[in-house]
């Protein structure tokens, strides 16, 4: 009885969670049982769920076992499956799924490329795709944006990113905008270290933040920060922490009303931040709706102190009971939105079609992890 209590009250905070799961393409049993436990609103896939050097019809039949499994054990009606799924390098799923090149190489044709991405994700089941990149390639130096970004300009970011949006949604799969005020302009990654960017807010609004502004005026429905210093602008928090830039300057100015979710919080730049699990709570009264945790990065088995941190602020009231309501509805309100879509094969002549949209990656080796 106590451990069915326990397992119910976590889930209560679960909307605010999406888990990346460990390097298997079966649901692990300790991926089941935390999945089960914290009912969270989502997953996000990375390559290493995915069967690769199998042929298509053998890879999507594990595939689809997979999803149905995730849903089985979330036991919800409506979750997000996401991916992050932009071209070039970041890839996570094997042949014939088209791989595309980098943005910077298609963005003219960002609309039918969009579609395209679309329509083969629906195919999996994903209905969330942490694209597009919003960051401008202002930087040479920058060692993880580059030509993942779609121009050098914020004018080149707009028009190809607005229209790769349009076209994404309209096969069923939601965009989310990244990486919020924008990574371009950095000369170190994330990934591995705090990136700390020199630059008033003034600047952002002449720059970095005018896609941004965009993709909102556009409705683009999710929005996530990423881990960089501003110490211009907040000297005290990284943006993921920063109730400066999440609630002040994106919901307050920039008047976006959707979900915000955080770039993993097991990357280097904030794993040490999230080192104690208060952190969980400071992120949602920051104004943020949505921690993102994988195995690629730490043990998710995390997200239980985690949630534990999340109850205990709500009851004590240092996270006020209105802003975590608020934070839950805009995340229930997507999920209300987001398509269902099930595991479906499609025909050879899509993907030989799709071949034909745009750039599409070379390289033997990508980073599909």
């Amino acid at each position: 009885m106590r451990i069915c209590m326990a397992e119910a009250h976590i889930s209560s905070v679960g909307d605010h969670f999406l888990v990346g799961l460990r390097p298997s393409v079966t649901l692990h049993e300790r991926d089941q049982a935390l999945l089960r436990e914290l009912r969270p609103a989502g997953v996000i896939l990375y390559k290493s769920n995915f069967l690769h050097d199998a042929p298509y019809h053998e890879w999507l039949q594990a595939h689809a076992r997979l999803v149905a499994d995730i849903r089985g054990a979330i036991g919800r009606e409506r979750i997000f499956i996401a991916i992050d799924h932009e071209g070039g390098r970041v890839c996570r799923t094997p042949a014939p799924i088209t791989r595309f090149s980098y943005a910077a190489s298609w963005a003219q044709q960002a609309g039918a490329i969009g579609s395209a991405m679309g329509r083969e994700l629906s195919s999996l089941g994903i209905n969330l795709n942490f694209a597009p990149v919003l960051d401008i390639h202002s930087n040479p130096a920058n060692p993880v944006i580059g030509p993942r970004a779609f121009g050098e300009t914020s004018e080149q970011v707009i028009g190809a990113a607005l229209a790769f949006m349009s076209g994404l949604q309209a096969q069923q799969v939601l965009a989310c905008g990244k990486h919020f005020p924008g990574h371009g302009d950095t000369d170190s990654d994330s990934h591995h270290e705090l990136p700390v960017l020199h630059q008033t807010l003034r600047a952002l609004r002449e720059r970095e933040l005018e896609p941004f502004a965009a993709a909102i005026r556009a409705g683009i429905a999710m929005i996530m920060t990423g881990h960089i210093m501003l110490p211009a602008v907040d000297a005290l928090a990284p943006v993921t922490l920063s109730y400066r830039f999440n609630q002040q300057l994106l919901r307050e100015q920039l008047g976006f009303g959707g979900v915000i979710v955080s770039d993993d919080v097991g990357m280097r730049a904030v794993s040490g931040l999230f080192a104690d699990p208060a952190a969980a709570p400071k992120l949602i009264c920051a104004g943020a709706d949505m921690l993102m945790i994988s195995a690629h990065w730490t043990d998710t088995d995390r997200c239980r102190g985690f949630a534990r941190a999340l109850i205990a602020a709500q009851d004590e009231g240092s996270m006020p009971a209105e802003r975590s309501a608020q934070s839950r509805a805009r995340v229930q309100a997507l999920l209300g939105r987001a398509a269902q879509p099930a595991v479906t094969a499609l025909p050879a002549e899509v993907f030989e079609q799709h071949r034909h949209s745009g750039a599409l990656f070379q390289a033997q080796t990508v980073e599909v992890v």
